[in-house]
């Protein structure tokens, strides 16, 4: 069964503790539900850098990634159906999902 990277885009940063404590439970609860398909439940990402093609670097990505989360599943349908009730979803921003393939 092939893996599927969900990348995370936008969403915010909860400004109180009651708010803080909704989203970790959001979180919890869309990660049970995944269950057995989490093969890295990933983390939010901090500050970044973009490097161009003649190597220069620049602080912040033009992407605007904010984290990510592995799962497996049957097809990229399927992956992006689990995708469908992230929370960050809920909070405005969006997931990406994208397959990945075994190399070696």
């Amino acid at each position: 069964m092939p893996n599927y990277v969900l990348l995370y885009k936008g969403g915010g940063v909860p400004a109180t503790e009651e708010e803080q404590q909704r989203v970790m439970a959001a979180w919890g609860a869309w990660y049970e539900k995944l269950g057995q398909a989490i093969v890295d439940g990933g983390n939010p990402f901090g500050p970044s850098r973009s490097i161009a093609p003649d190597g220069t670097a620049s602080d912040g990505a033009p992407s605007g990634m904010t984290g990510y989360t592995i799962l497996q599943a049957d097809s990229l349908d399927a992956a992006t159906e689990l995708g469908r009730s992230c929370p960050i979803v809920h909070d405005g921003g969006t997931v990406e999902v994208y397959e990945t393939f075994q190399v070696m």
